[in-house]
């Protein structure tokens, strides 16, 4: 169990540990009911976000998981409409209300919008920040160009970016920005929606080790330096299986299978989405 709680720690101050719970499309008390049971099968990194809907659902597990709040790393996110100060603000509470907590230990901007004004928004979220309602900040769905804004522009304390990272879609401009400049990287959709069993070399891979595909490709990337993951998992023998994942050594046959393998599937890409940075 010590090594689930093996954490990131960034120039932001931030220490986030390295395999989370994502919650996206859970609801009401079948949200409550998974985060309740991952807590309690050892997990300690929640993420949810404000236009999910379901902060209440993770507030309630929070609350009755039977775990101190300060043992708990909760991530919520700001809708990228309400990205002026005002807006920010009452988002900001909102979701504090909702996950009855007085602070989330990470704030992101969930998406970069087309019209946004970033100085303005990055510094909406360092208030947030200096007002105690989030310990860290960061973005999500950044590409490089725009996390170099932010952070060597506006030199904001982006402490992690989230974004669509797993065995089938590269992402080594992005991930080596954040490495080099003390940001964490937690991937999302790390399990590339479900699509990871139709890869023959990750079957093999997975043979060699008596594990699953998913579990290889969450491992290959929890073995990367400064990289967290967050799989949606809502059966306790999925959330299982994702800890279980933490005690396969890879080896440098393994990775060079897996570095074979296409890397340009991206699977989270909606109308608002930024200029990517090219696969690689």
């Amino acid at each position: 169990m010590d090594r689930i709680t093996d954490p990131i720690v960034t120039s932001g101050g931030m220490s986030m540990p390295k395999l989370g719970l994502g919650t996206w499309r859970m609801k009401g008390a079948e949200c409550t009911e998974a985060v309740q049971r991952a807590l309690g099968l050892g997990y300690r990194h929640i993420d949810t976000a404000e236009m999910y809907g379901n902060e209440e659902a993770v507030g309630e597990a929070l609350v009755n998981g039977g775990v101190p709040r300060d043992q708990v790393h909760v991530t919520s996110k700001v809708w990228h409409e309400n990205l002026s100060a005002d807006a920010m603000q009452r988002s900001i509470d909102a979701s504090l209300a909702k996950l009855r907590t007085d602070y989330v230990d990470l704030y992101l901007i969930h998406w970069p919008s087309v019209d946004m004004d970033l100085p303005d928004a990055v510094h909406n979220l360092m208030r947030v920040k200096e007002q105690g309602k989030a310990r860290a900040i960061g973005v999500s769905n950044f590409p490089v160009a725009l996390l170099r804004r932010a952070v060597e522009e506006v030199q904001a304390p982006i402490a992690c970016n989230q974004f669509e990272y797993h065995v089938l879609l590269g992402q080594s401009s992005l991930v080596g920005y954040c490495q080099s400049h003390g940001v964490a990287a937690s991937a999302y959709a790390p399990l590339a929606q479900g699509r990871l069993a139709e890869h023959e070399e990750l079957q093999a891979i997975a043979r060699k080790h008596g594990a699953t595909p998913a579990q290889v490709a969450l491992k290959w990337l929890l073995d990367q330096p400064g990289v967290a993951a967050i799989p949606k998992a809502m059966r306790a023998e999925s959330q299982q299986a994702n800890l279980d994942a933490l005690r396969i050594e890879l080896d440098d046959t393994d990775r060079a299978a897996i570095s074979m393998l296409p890397k340009t599937q991206r699977f989270v890409n909606p109308g608002w989405a930024p200029v990517w940075d090219l696969a690689a």
